[in-house]
């Protein structure tokens, strides 16, 4: 169990993070400014593709920018919180990462904390955005369950996309240059939730459902959300895999963490 006194300590160390952010107004608000405009390109891309068809694999233009909303907020969340783990492989590298280990506190904790950057949540904003426009386009009669289905499918989203960050920043304990592995897998994985995943080759729909849980970020929850058919005529899976989000959202974790610990104890520092 995380003590309160450990909660104190993050929660300075990541104001001081937000702190030297604002320390730099006009840079802040630019790269913030530059993140929503960036971002927002994908979901141009999306729209522009709608006014050449009518549907993507049986979605509508409301549907796709729920699912590229939803997707989207809970990525933001992932990278604010967690996407600190990409300077792993640096540290490592730079023999820094020894410094980490000497001080009492969780070192996953530390590299979070450390490079903590609230400028990342540009794309929340913009991805916001679009979310609450496409819950008020999509053609659904709201119920008490989907109404509750929307906030479940970003938290379970984020807790997948963490869990994934961690366990391919932890390949640096192995190899210190898998950052590209990494960020097919993260940024990656982010892009292929924003569309349906049935659009894609037989391969790639079984690897984001079998084994990278992407399918469950955005996909399957929102079958019931906009009341689509059920994942057993493409994925042989029953109906409740819809609701199973959270599930896997605590099989990733467990998996994450167990990859990190074994590549900590690994870890033998670089001698420099």
């Amino acid at each position: 169990m995380v003590d309160v006194g450990t909660i104190a300590v993050y929660r300075r160390l990541i104001g001081a993070r937000v702190r030297s952010d604002f320390g730099f107004r006009a840079s802040f608000a630019f790269r913030l400014v530059s993140a929503c405009v960036i971002t927002g390109l994908d979901f141009a891309v999306i729209a522009v593709v709608f006014t050449k068809i009518g549907r993507l694999g049986g979605w509508r233009f409301s549907e796709v920018a729920y699912l590229y909303g939803a997707c989207g907020v809970a990525f933001s969340v992932a990278e604010t919180w967690i996407g600190g783990v990409d300077y792993l492989a640096v540290r490592i590298k730079q023999g820094t990462f020894d410094r980490v280990l000497v001080r009492p506190m969780s070192a996953l904790g530390q590299l979070a904390t450390e490079e903590f950057a609230l400028r990342r949540i540009g794309k929340l904003f913009q991805a916001g955005a679009v979310l609450v426009a496409a819950l008020v386009a999509i053609p659904v009669q709201w119920t008490t369950g989907r109404i509750l289905m929307v906030p479940v499918t970003i938290a379970a989203g984020a807790v997948i996309y963490g869990a994934v960050w961690v366990a391919t920043a932890a390949i640096s304990f192995w190899t210190v240059d898998a950052n590209e592995l990494g960020n097919a897998l993260t940024y990656g994985g982010n892009y292929l939730t924003q569309y349906p995943i049935t659009i894609y080759s037989a391969w790639l729909r079984r690897l984001l459902a079998f084994v990278v849980p992407m399918a469950f970020v955005g996909y399957f929850p929102s079958l019931y959300v906009l009341g689509r058919t059920a994942p057993s005529e493409r994925f042989g899976l029953p109906s409740v895999v819809m609701f199973s989000s959270p599930v896997v959202a605590a099989a990733a974790c467990a998996v994450a963490s167990a990859i990190w610990r074994v590549g900590l104890r690994r870890y033998r520092s670089t001698g420099s």
